[in-house]
């Protein structure tokens, strides 16, 4: 079995040494255990560096494309040069290394097909009071999207079978830890938590720039991925909200009509058809949403059995460089280099 232990990197020239250098190069389970390091148009030395420090496989985007887009490039690789197993972790050392067996091991035991490393958020001491409640109110929400028992959504600190990694499909460009948890539960894949540990801080997120950004970002990813595998629920609850609302001003132009004080009250009646009106229009987009999401799902299978076929054979080799032309990242331009 082989685990491939992939790093999505942007501007990592300081800290790649040293997530690198705490990597395992044996796990227990596994003959072989390579190092994946995927450089999303970075503009330092990060590739270089990453080289010359063991890693096993480079991926370079031609620009910066997004986390969320060098997290399924290397997925994409990783199934291509024969993982069965894929960890992936970030580029500032945040997670220990040492938990990686923790981490891989409900996937060898064949218990679950993604596990997801759980910080203790409550203990980290460079996250604010604000952050750590944030964290978990966050955690909860996917959870309940989910339908999965994952303690932090937000953790990079994961693993995927060869499985579960060909039928991920990540649609933001943002990020990729809420999505793919979502996804994996509407999936219905096993998806467990396993408690692990962090290291100290070696720079400022990147990703969370601000508090309020990040909770409308996480709020607007969970609702697209509602969108895109539960569109009849989604928009027919929307559509018996309005409905519901119509009765409102509806009633009350009943109850003055019949009352004598009908005139001059005509605005209810305008109200109450709108809704109504917006209320049936939504109704009919659930039933057309799922048709859609009825011929997407036929497409993923497609797309599934396209990916096992491609990876029957999968490729070999040492610093294989990938380069991505933006916006295009799925054909990527393969060179390898001796």
């Amino acid at each position: 079995m082989k685990l491939i232990i992939q790093i999505p990197c942007f501007n990592e020239a300081e800290t790649i040494s040293i997530t690198l250098a705490a990597l395992p190069r044996e796990v227990k389970g596994f003959d072989k255990v390579e190092w994946l390091v995927i450089d999303d148009g970075s503009a330092d030395h990060t590739a270089a560096i990453a080289r010359r420090h063991g890693a096993d496989h480079v991926v370079r985007h031609t620009s910066n494309q997004g986390l969320a887009r060098a997290f399924m490039t290397g997925i994409e690789a990783s199934v291509r040069l024969g993982a069965d197993v894929i960890v992936n972790t970030d580029a500032d050392n945040q997670y220990e290394a040492r938990d990686i067996p923790a981490l891989v091991e409900p996937i060898r035991q064949g218990v679950a097909e993604i596990v997801v490393g759980a910080r203790p958020i409550s203990e980290i001491e460079h996250f604010s009071a604000a952050k750590k409640f944030l964290q978990k109110l966050g955690s909860w929400v996917v959870r309940t999207a989910s339908r999965t028992t994952v303690e932090d959504a937000a953790s990079g600190f994961r693993a995927f079978s060869r499985d579960a990694a060909q039928r991920l499909t990540v649609f933001s460009d943002y990020t990729y830890t809420l999505e793919t948890i979502i996804q994996a539960g509407q999936k219905n894949m096993a998806v467990v938590s396993v408690p692990i540990r962090v290291n100290p801080d070696l720079r400022p997120s990147r990703l969370v720039k601000s508090i309020p950004s990040y909770v409308f970002r996480s709020m607007l990813t969970i609702c697209r991925i509602f969108v895109i595998y539960r569109p009849g629920r989604f928009f027919g609850t929307l559509g018996l909200i309005l409905l519901a609302a119509s009765f409102v001003p509806g009633l009350r132009f009943l109850a003055l009509y019949f009352g004598g004080e009908g005139h001059g009250h005509i605005q209810s009646l305008i109200l109450a058809s709108i809704l109504a009106g917006m209320g049936i229009q939504t109704l009919l987009a659930a039933v057309i949403a799922e048709l859609l999401a009825t011929n997407r799902k036929l497409l993923e299978d497609i797309r599934y059995t396209a990916k096992r076929s491609e990876s029957a054979a999968p490729a070999s080799g040492k610093n294989t460089f990938a380069l991505v032309v933006p916006h295009r990242p799925e054909k990527p331009r393969a060179v390898t280099r001796s």
